[in-house]
């Protein structure tokens, strides 16, 4: 039998609810996370306050994340003329396997945090299909890449981050580990596309994806 868990302290108790709100920044929501795997009062606390608010959804309506896929190709690809076969089956292998949808989630705040706090919340990229989910922070001229939900890349295989902008072949930022990254931030602007691929460990011969696209997303704002 399981011992009784000792009463959290208001502090805590505070800190459950407000990840159950969402309004805690990256950082905070990923140090929560890795308290309640070894904390299970902790736990029982973020599972209580979600079971007490859970009737606050009842006022939203679900809504379906629209699917970008045909624009993000007709940027890729051009029209009449295709892109090159490669761009192509590379995107579109990666929608008929994971039915590819692009998704930006406002879990944080789109605001400028004032020096030294947490890096701005840049975008979250995802799949409609498939539980990886990364979020991408801007800290000055760094990027900080965080993986909050899935699993890393098997042994022998790496996720790296794309830039893709307009009709320009995809640009990698960097290699993605299985620990919180950080990587230079080049060739940013809205609009912009990032994406994740699975490729050889090492990184993608060559400079150019060969692996699936596993999450995108779109930059909206800096």
């Amino acid at each position: 039998m399981t011992p009784p868990q000792p009463p959290l302290d208001d502090a805590d108790d505070l800190l459950a609810a407000e990840y159950v709100l969402g309004v805690l920044s990256i950082d905070e929501r990923i140090g929560a996370e890795n308290r309640a795997r070894r904390d299970a009062g902790f736990a029982d606390a973020m599972a209580a306050w979600e079971l007490r608010l859970a009737g606050l959804n009842e006022n939203f309506h679900e809504i379906k994340a629209p699917n970008l896929l045909p624009r993000l190709e007709e940027r890729l690809f051009g029209k009449p003329e295709p892109r090159p076969p490669f761009w192509r089956n590379w995107f579109l292998g990666a929608g008929s396997a994971a039915a590819l949808a692009i998704a930006v989630l406002a879990f944080l705040p789109m605001t400028t945090p004032p020096p030294g706090t947490a890096p701005q919340h840049l975008a979250t990229l995802s799949a409609e299909a498939g539980s990886l989910r990364y979020d991408i922070g801007l800290e000055g001229d760094e990027l900080h890449i965080i993986r909050v939900a899935g699993e890393a890349a098997e042994a022998g295989r790496v996720h790296e981050l794309w830039l893709i902008a307009g009709e320009a072949a995809p640009v990698s930022l960097g290699l993605i580990g299985t620990e919180p990254t950080v990587l230079p931030a080049s060739g940013l602007a809205p609009g912009v596309v990032l994406a994740v691929s699975l490729e050889p460990e090492g990184g993608a011969p060559g400079g150019a994806p060969t692996g699936p696209v596993l999450v995108t997303g779109v930059v909206e704002d800096l």
